[in-house]
């Protein structure tokens, strides 16, 4: 639903230099905002440099890091509480200013307390309040979640969005005039800041020069994976829409660009709240779980660095893949020449440094394949990480195949229908993948059994084991001979 009528972001979009060439935006299929063509439109030969710009807007009106600044620098009052509270990140700065011109937008201001007016003052009552962004789901429909990959980044997202809103809150109190702008007349929420994330998230484009930055008006351009425009900088700075080469579109069509490619369903959900429909294959990224039986579990931890995840993937032909680097370094224990020590400099700083067969490969542990790769044991534990994390992955897949609960909500009139329909797509894109990727590693798992150095290891081991059975035996003989 749009939270305002076309005609005024058009009225809005001339007033700030905003000019559209054969397009326009309004209401598409459902979509929200969306950008359609005015006329027949076709570009043929990208050499001729005969592109027509579809949209052009001017470079003040990008919002960026160094556009915060830049307001700083305009505006003592929101100087004072950038310094307070900013200077985190540049999205955390652009949330910050986003707050500000939320909070300016009120009309019920005590005389006083008015701040610095900017372009995205006015232009905030275009965005639409509720995203659709998981983030913005109530409890019960991020309910929906559990069990696909999006459940542990949604929850640390949540947590870290309560964190930020919490420091801005407790720094501004401090500052008599902000408190009375954000917290006095009408008290920000943190849903507001969940709010402003969602629309960064969603909105956000990586320019050629600019960086990160968000852009009014282009953000009203929706996603297609085959899409029939492109944005870039021109030599004035300036921002502008172009239809890609050899493309046509014809009148009232919609014009779409990419929001980026081979990104998966999770991550598209999470970022600008939709699924799309996809072909064959895919990816997802889960958390890899620490054996905590394992005494050298922390150590490993501490020298890999950051929390271990495998990704895994099946490409269009169906062949599947796995990655995680830690269930190397997971599966090597002292027996095979994995070693921890603690070393002291010279100066007194202790250091934690990874030793394998008498080799310091502090440096490799997040490579341990590579460190492996041209030994024999590479196999075995090639061959014991894929039967930990087989087990792992089959763990997911019958959390997602499990029906009843999610079933009991898809029922709730409470929960929305588009929540019910992306939850049910994402469980279902995420357990074909989890089954294309089991059945490859069971497969995998036949074929490293059968290598020549994993059937040795084993040889060895049965032969070690019939020895010590044998000097058990002796031992008992020798015992009842000596009563």
């Amino acid at each position: 639903m749009l939270r305002s009528d076309p005609s005024a972001l058009e009225v809005a979009s001339k007033l700030r230099g905003v000019t559209f060439q054969d397009v326009e935006c309004g209401s598409v299929d459902g979509k929200g905002w969306g950008l359609t063509a005015t006329r027949n439109l076709t570009t043929t030969d990208v050499n001729t440099g005969d592109v027509p710009k579809l949209i052009t807007i001017p470079h003040d009106l990008v919002l960026n890091q160094q556009t915060v600044e830049e307001y700083a620098k305009e505006s003592r009052e929101f100087r004072e509480l950038y310094e307070a509270v900013g200077r985190q990140s540049a999205r955390r700065d652009v949330l910050l200013f986003l707050l500000v011109q939320l909070a300016r937008g009120n009309p019920d201001l005590p005389s006083g307390t008015r701040v610095v007016s900017h372009s995205w003052t006015e232009y905030l009552r275009f965005l639409p309040e509720d995203v659709l962004v998981p983030t913005q789901w109530s409890t019960d429909e991020r309910k929906l979640l559990d069990g696909t990959s999006l459940k542990a980044a949604l929850t640390a997202k949540l947590s870290s969005l309560t964190s930020e809103f919490d420091f801005v809150f407790d720094k501004s109190c401090n500052l008599p005039f902000w408190y009375s702008v954000l917290w006095e007349t009408e008290p920000r929420r943190v849903q507001d800041w969940i709010m402003l994330d969602a629309w960064y998230r969603s909105r956000c484009l990586e320019l050629p020069r600019s960086g990160v930055s968000m852009v009014p008006y282009l953000d009203m351009v929706n996603h297609s994976s085959k899409p029939t425009a492109y944005y870039d900088e021109d030599s004035k700075d300036e921002v502008v829409l172009l239809l890609r080469p050899g493309t046509s579109v014809a009148k009232g069509e919609e014009i779409t660009i990419s929001y980026g490619t081979d990104k998966p369903a999770a991550e598209m959900l999470f970022s600008y709240g939709f699924l799309e429909p996809t072909e064959k294959g895919g990816s997802l990224v889960l958390p890899f779980g620490v054996d905590r039986d394992d005494p050298l579990a922390r150590a490993k931890l501490m020298a890999f660095g950051e929390p271990p995840k495998v990704h895994v993937s099946v490409d269009r032909d169906g062949v599947a893949t796995w990655e995680c680097p830690f269930a190397y370094l997971s599966c090597l224990n002292e027996e095979d020449g994995l070693e921890f020590r603690l070393l002291q400099d010279v100066e007194g700083n202790r250091e934690l440094r990874v030793f394998w067969l008498e080799e310091d490969v502090t440096d490799r542990s997040k490579d341990f394949e590579a460190v492996l790769r041209d030994h024999a044991i590479y196999a075995l534990v090639r061959l014991r990480a894929v039967t930990i994390l087989q087990g792992c992955l089959q763990e997911e897949l019958q959390q997602l195949q499990s029906q009843a609960y999610y079933d009991s909500l898809s029922s709730d009139p409470a929960v929305r229908k588009y929540c019910k329909v992306a939850a049910a797509a994402l469980r279902e894109i995420e357990a074909g993948i989890l089954e294309t990727v089991v059945d490859a590693m069971q497969k995998e798992q036949a074929a490293l059994v059968a290598d020549e150095n994993v059937v040795a290891y084993f040889g060895s081991m049965e032969t070690a084991e019939s020895d010590l059975v044998g000097d058990e035996a002796a031992n008992e003989e020798e015992d009842e001979d000596f009563s």
